[in-house]
């Protein structure tokens, strides 16, 4: 072994697996690269007796085939990527265990000084880069600089070429795929396409092929972030339409109608459950959907009753019919009178093609009547007829609005942070139907934040996409709807108010509308008001821990026009743990009905879908936390079978992910860092994976944990490990070694251990 050092230099730590003991007969490889960098340690020798006859298995603890357990597990802490914050808590605690063996602190048990449990929070922030180190975009991209002599950047080329640091591979990816690299002399990967002189090499055969090929949609026009900052946008469309709703409200929901404008509003400091008084089940007439939102579930337009008010006079005065106000003779025209007391009185309008075809023009001869006097403008019994003013609104018909059938569809579900672009191809390689993007939320959208912006790109492979909104107030879910609606190619927007943050929540925004469902009714019915495509809904069961109250809220999303309803089966204050309660999740699937709804929650394997699908009648499974543990998922429940996927094929996957995110985020070192860390958030659930041939018993559930195993080759084992060093070594062999002084401070401090 002495002799094995001396030849390693004194540069280089080779780690001992805690299966083999060391002796003098111990072998230790090592591969180099040509920089003399360590790319992978092979150490043989005698391995450690295990008696594995007598292990039991703990409550919650997959169950492994024993030859894979590895029982003489020690341990230790890895501080070798930490920030210096956590390694000085690691410090303090080794310190104060050292410093009293005996335990003479009575309150503090032993193991309980040095052991790492909990969340990291408050997790650092990544830190602006030195811009005069920069190259100016303008250089990589050949277009002169507007700001001259005063730009940030360097245009120093030779200077910063010298002091670029040296490729992290041979081959670019961007290059490969397109024939050109848009990050030219700025990719980490540049040495097959920048020559000597420092300039871009393009592949023009390959390049004409692929330069008019659109892979992302949804970017943010400059036009479109200035006239957001400068609040030049026109959203006289969604004014219009929330001054009708609320002018309809009854008075109790309607005292703060003159700040409707307000984007900046304040939150309020009442009780979440106890926003405004008024009973909407005993007053349906009064509900703001009725003014403004035809309900798509009830009877087709060709079977409606007409009411009591429907025009039905003689058919000799239907020539008189106004057409001023440009209304298609197909569109189903609903109308509100408004009392003085603020009592809604509804009669429903028919215009009819069919009854055109049929010489029967009775249904036309009532919108005539009266009108004479002011063709553009009719009042009859307080009813405005004619064309459309600030009273009255034309709405599209069910039929003219985008439907989707979302039935028996597997539904990637909105995942924050690790839901991003790249991840969502990934899946819908494996088989994923629908996808959403990440939670944005509304405010940033409307005030053009590119961040926020970014989460809304599409790639063109995803090909039923919906975008999913955050907000606590009608007027600005309403704008961010008709903004959407004008702006992006989305399939549906989905409304989230199942968000657990206590960020999120205090402001009375996720999962705290559940409880201000007088709020929510302007949110959904002025959305659906705006929007020409399905509007759907992400909830939980309840707030509270065994309070459940979905199933009061999806008798009113029915009525309120939803197209989706997606049920996560815990409650705001259980988070992730405990069990998703399916049964709770049966009962609502009974209430909703016609509306489809998916079941979420604890779905891992084929067989856990389609029990859920059989037992509770969802049209639907949504798969969050089962498609980060394992993407290929979605392939399973379509083939219906157990995939025992091999360690170089799960490798094969986050290699298209680091491909798929420098083609996203970019080649260049930011791009190269935003790729890694997405990496490595993905890799804190993948990790998680227990393969099929090394389990007992199959499938495997998601609230079970493995003991200390080791896998059937090394790789298997290095993917399956829960230490965030190990992740940032196979973020190296995907992308290149790290860069000098970097950190990654995992979600929960349990990662810390190796």
């Amino acid at each position: 072994m002495e002799a094995e050092r001396e030849k390693l230099g004194p540069d280089i730590v080779v780690q001992i697996p805690a299966e083999i003991v060391p002796t003098d007969e111990t072998n230790i490889e090592i591969e180099f690269d040509t920089a003399r960098n360590v790319t992978m340690t092979h150490v043989t020798g005698t391995k450690k007796h295990q008696d594995v006859s007598n292990f039991q298995f703990q409550p919650g603890m997959a169950r492994i085939k024993r030859e894979y357990l590895n029982l003489n597990y020690k341990p230790h802490v890895m501080t070798q990527y930490l920030p210096e914050a956590m390694k000085a808590e690691i410090a303090q605690k080794t310190k104060a265990a050292s410093d009293d063996p005996n335990n003479s602190q009575a309150d503090v048990p032993p193991n309980k000084k040095i052991k790492l449990k909990g969340r990291n929070k408050h997790r650092p922030k990544e830190k602006r880069p030195d811009f005069s180190t920069k190259l100016c975009p303008s250089l990589v991209l050949d277009y002169p600089c507007r700001f001259g002599t005063q730009c940030k950047y360097t245009h120093d080329v030779k200077l910063y070429m010298a002091a670029k640091p040296k490729d992290l591979g041979k081959e670019c990816y961007n290059f490969t795929k397109f024939g050109k690299c848009p990050y030219g002399i700025a990719c980490r990967y540049g040495a097959t396409h920048i020559d000597e002189d420092f300039k871009n090499v393009v592949n023009q055969d390959l390049f004409e092929k692929t330069c008019k090929v659109t892979t992302t949609v949804n970017l943010l026009p400059k036009d479109i972030q200035i006239k957001l900052r400068k609040r030049q946008y026109d959203f006289s469309k969604t004014d219009s339409m929330l001054k009708i709703a609320l002018k309809n409200l009854p008075s109790a929901a309607n005292k703060n109608a003159e700040s409707v404008h307000s984007t900046t509003k304040a939150p309020s400091n009442k009780r979440l459950d106890g926003d405004i008084k008024v009973d909407l089940l005993t007053k349906p007439d009064s509900s703001l959907c009725d003014v403004i939102v035809p309900d798509t579930h009830d009877t087709p337009i060709g079977n409606v009753q007409p009411s009591p008010h429907t025009c039905s006079d003689s058919a000799e005065n239907s020539s008189s019919l106004p057409n001023a106000s440009g209304v298609d003779t197909a569109t189903k025209l609903t109308t509100k009178a408004v009392s003085s007391d603020h009592d809604v009185k509804t009669s429903d309008v028919i215009c009819d093609t069919s009854s055109v075809a049929s010489n029967d023009t009775s249904s036309f001869s009532a919108c005539a009547s009266g009108a004479d006097s002011n063709p553009k403008s009719a009042n009859v019994d307080g009813r405005n007829i004619g064309s459309v003013t600030d009273e009255d609104t034309i709405q599209l018909r069910p039929q003219e609005k985008k439907k989707i059938n979302f039935g028996d569809k597997l539904y990637l579900a909105p995942l924050t942070t690790v839901g991003n672009l790249p991840f969502r191809r990934v899946c819908k390689r494996l088989g994923a139907d629908i996808t959403c993007g990440e939670m944005a939320m509304a405010t940033n959208i409307l005030q053009g934040h590119q961040s926020e912006w970014a989460l809304l790109k599409r790639h063109t492979s995803e090909d039923i996409f919906g975008v999913q909104l955050c907000g606590g107030f009608a007027d600005s879910m309403t704008r961010c709807a008709q903004l959407l609606n004008e702006k992006l190619d989305v399939d549906f927007v989905d409304i989230n108010i199942g968000c657990p943050i206590d960020l999120v929540f205090k402001k009375g925004e996720g999962s705290a509308l559940m409880g201000r469902l007088n709020r929510f009714e302007q949110i959904v019915c002025g959305m659906n008001s705006v929007l020409d495509i399905p509007l759907t809904v992400k909830m939980r069961t309840g707030i509270y821990e065994n309070k459940n109250i979905a199933h009061n809220v999806i008798p009113r999303l029915k009525t309120w026009g939803v197209d989706l309803i997606t049920l996560h089966g815990r409650t705001r204050e259980q988070r992730y743990t405990k069990m998703a309660d399916w049964d709770y999740i049966h009962q609502c699937a009974g209430a909703a009905q016609p509306v489809p709804l998916f079941g979420n929650g604890d779905i891992l394997s084929f067989e856990d879908a389609n029990l859920h699908k059989e037992q509770t009648g969802v049209a639907g499974v949504m798969i969050a936390r089962g498609a980060l543990i394992k993407p290929w998922i979605f392939t399973e429940i379509k083939e219906q079978r157990h995939w025992d996927i091999s360690a170089n094929e799960r490798l094969e996957i986050l290699k298209d992910f680091s491909n798929f995110g420098l083609e996203h985020w970019g080649s260049d070192q930011q791009g190269v860092d935003i790729t890694r860390r997405f990496l490595l958030e993905w890799l804190s659930f993948l990790n998680r994976y227990i393969p099929v041939g090394v389990l007992e018993r199959v499938p495997q559930k998601i609230n079970e944990r493995p003991p200390h195993y080791l896998g059937r080759n090394d790789l298997e084992t290095l993917l399956g490990s829960a230490n965030s060093g190990d992740w940032v070594k196979i973020s190296e062999m995907l992308l290149g070694p790290v860069s000098p002084g970097f950190t990654f401070l995992p979600k929960h401090k349990a990662n810390a251990y190796k």
